[in-house]
């Protein structure tokens, strides 16, 4: 549906002006000097001649046949204008106009109005309030911004029409090439994940780039980034995502999460590389301009300075990059052809009066050395360095081999035109190391990623039936929240363990449940409208007698009554105390854009202290699981430190694939939180949890 979109065979202007400084005109005129080849045709009430073309008074009088119409006329009159492309038969349309739904209310009942016509015409439109499209493979330049970028292979699509015409500007600067440049706008109908999937399949785009604020179909977004990145990289921008935005909440996993979590969980689990800005977006793009990848994570340096050979190898070392030495074949043989005093281990370091014949001697021998992933060649212009030779000799040495070279000839007046035939040769390069050295650590991490195959989603055995019938008796009570005993209820069925209970309404009662248990025991308030019971002093631990419980009984219900005089209280529950191990917090939440979100950390009262936890968008896998364990910096912990036995990690990527299971199958839960879930050697057992459902 979109080809209409890139690749017309002709194309209407409405709107079309020979007045200069209007939008109209800038349009027709780039559709014209930049020599797009199909027929165009200017739509004006006052007809007459536009800019050489013969111009008609209304869309009803095009010809027949005609693919894309590009409308900049005021907002009020674009509805009418989108209805007459409709009933013409045009398949797609770009509509530069503003004044929609980022002008307020009126401008809202506009773009509803469009998205109507858009879904009884079925036609499919960019924008409204954007700047156009370029395709530079048939010369289509239908945007009003003021040159035509270069033929390449990336294909860019920006949320932003003003970031879009400072990205051309830039990208025609430097001679960055491109295959198709977007802009989104308010995204009535196209929207980014129509652009991912449509670059699938695009002949002419290797890289897909992208600067977003927001995304407009979760979930489809998910499957198709997901499915595209095993394809081709997809490098975004995202902003818009600080905590500033996000929601309050009542559990600590909703407390903790937010837009900018959703969407780092979101790209990590699709493959898509995150840029951490416009210069970032671009510098990680030429680590994929050759279309290289490494086999593996060994990089080689070569340098004649050794500072700058330095700081690659200690940006290496911080980013997880092995630099090994080369075989000892390699070595000997260099030994014998370099000067002594040059460093034959990693950096190799052929030193400051090294010429391009030593340049061509190192890469001549270690390129098909085994223990070579891919290289960095750093240069120095030192007076007695022959540059354009040395470029020449390592495009001569990239031309040899599949491995990935990137290189960093520093500097600027005597390395321009080097660079640029290292441009030319499809070779990635950067002024300094530490970003080559970061573009190597993406294409390995990308090449992971592309080889990895996906882990299917295992069926959890659950008692459904049961959770379904509690939460429809609760929900038609008017209860949307689950406490420590509901919740419990439910997460039985789905195979988690508690410590056995008794509830107690009396402080003899709590002295005969705990001696029944065994001593000692943990005794807590019981009230559903109670969340946070360590929080008004409602949990006592280690309740060693017949006497200490009938106490924790008086002070517990006590607490309650003075921080919360209006909670229902049902009593006191006295729990056996759970043996030794590490306490970890698990939850769920739910994000407007992607849906379900777990949460994992270290549990106990100290998670909203540290904040180490990790996030993943539901459905999850046991891998994703693994993952989400060592993402957290407290991971050494579970494992065992200072001579502690490990957890049981099992445990809790089980207990994970539990309540994403959960999930999937009761959407209706919106919050969740299971904290602490301690996890010894063998097992787990929930400690506290509580749920929250939709009204």
């Amino acid at each position: 549906m979109l080809e209409t979109l890139f690749n017309p065979r002709s194309i209407a202007v409405i709107g079309a002006s020979n007045e200069p400084k209007k939008v109209g005109y800038a349009i027709l005129n780039n559709i014209k000097r930049f020599s797009y080849a199909g027929a165009v045709y200017p739509v004006n009430p006052k007809a007459g001649d536009i800019l050489g073309l013969q111009a008609t008074q209304s869309v009803a009088n095009l010809p027949d046949g005609v693919d894309l119409a590009v409308i900049a006329i005021p907002a009020p009159h674009v509805p009418a204008a989108l209805r007459d492309c409709v009933e013409k038969g045009i398949s797609s349309a770009v509509i530069i106009s503003a004044g929609f739904k980022e002008a307020g209310s009126q401008g809202i009942a506009l773009e509803e109005e469009l998205k109507a016509i858009i879904r009884e015409g079925k036609i499919r439109v960019l924008g409204p309030n954007c700047l156009g499209i370029i395709n530079t493979a048939n010369s289509l330049n239908a945007t009003f911004a003021a040159g035509m970028l270069p033929k390449g292979r990336l294909s860019f699509f920006s949320q932003s029409g003003a970031l879009g015409i400072a990205i051309l500007d830039w990208a025609i600067g430097n001679r960055i090439g491109f295959s198709k440049f977007i802009s989104l706008g308010n995204k009535a109908d196209l929207n980014e994940t129509d652009f991912i999937e449509y670059f699938i399949n695009d002949p002419e785009t290797d890289v897909i780039l992208g600067y977003i604020e927001d995304v407009a179909q979760g979930r489809r977004f998910l499957e198709t980034a997901k499915r595209a990145s095993k394809i081709k990289p997809i490098i975004l921008v995202k902003s818009g995502g600080t905590q500033a935005g996000a929601r309050a909440a009542s559990s600590h996993t909703g407390a903790l999460a937010g837009s900018e979590t959703a969407f780092t969980a979101a790209f990590r689990q699709t493959g898509i590389i995150r840029a951490e800005g416009i210069e970032d977006l671009f510098e990680t793009a030429k680590a994929f301009y050759s279309g290289r990848l490494p086999e593996g994570n060994n990089l080689i340096i070569v340098t004649n300075a050794g500072g700058p050979g330095i700081i690659a190898a200690d940006s290496a070392e911080k980013l997880g990059i092995n630099l090994p030495q080369l075989s000892r074949e390699t070595v000997a043989t260099l030994a014998s052809l370099l000067p002594r005093t040059a460093s034959l281990y990693n950096p190799i370091d052929i030193i400051g009066d090294a010429t391009s014949e030593r340049y061509s001697t190192v890469l001549r021998h270690a390129v098909n050395d085994a223990m070579a992933d891919g290289f960095l060649i750093i240069l120095t212009p030192q007076a007695m360095v022959d540059v354009e030779n040395t470029a020449r000799v390592v495009i001569d040495a990239f031309r040899s081999t599949d491995k990935p070279f990137i290189t960093s000839f520093m500097g600027e007046e005597r390395v321009r035109p080097s660079i640029e035939m290292l441009k030319a040769a499809a070779i990635p390069h950067f002024s300094y190391p530490e970003p080559a050295v970061r573009a190597f650590r993406k294409l390995h991490d990308y090449r992971v990623w592309k080889c990895t195959e996906e882990e299917p989603h295992k069926a959890m055995d659950a008692d459904r039936e049961s959770v379904s019938r509690i939460i429809r008796e609760a929900r038609e009570k008017g209860v949307f929240q689950f406490s420590e005993d509901g919740s419990r209820d439910i997460l039985s069925c789905y195979g988690f363990t508690f410590p056995k209970k008794r509830l107690s309404t009396s402080p003899a009662g709590a002295a005969d449940a705990a001696t029944d248990i065994g001593f000692p025991v943990v005794m807590k308030i019981s009230s559903p409208d109670i969340l946070h019971k360590t929080d008004i002093g409602g949990v006592r631990l280690g309740v060693a007698s017949r006497k200490e419980a009938k106490d924790a009984f008086l002070e517990i219900t006590l607490n309650a009554q003075k921080f919360m005089p209006t909670a229902f209280i049902n009593g006191v529950t006295v729990y056996e105390t759970a043996p030794r191990g590490k306490e970890v917090i698990l939850g769920v939440t739910f994000d407007r854009t992607f849906g379900h979100m777990i949460m994992f950390g270290l549990g106990g009262i100290y998670v909203e202290i540290l904040k180490d936890v990790s996030f993943r968008i539901l459905p999850v896998t046991a891998s994703d699981a693994s993952a989400m364990m060592r993402e957290i910096r407290t991971f050494p912990l579970l494992e065992g430190a200072r001579g502690e036995r490990p957890v049981d990690l099992e445990a809790i990527t089980a207990a994970i694939l539990r309540l994403s299971a959960l999930c999937a199958d009761f959407p209706v839960i919106r919050e969740l939180d299971i904290n602490p879930l301690v996890v010894s050697e063998r097992g787990g057992l929930a400690l506290d949890s509580r749920i929250i459902v939709s009204r």
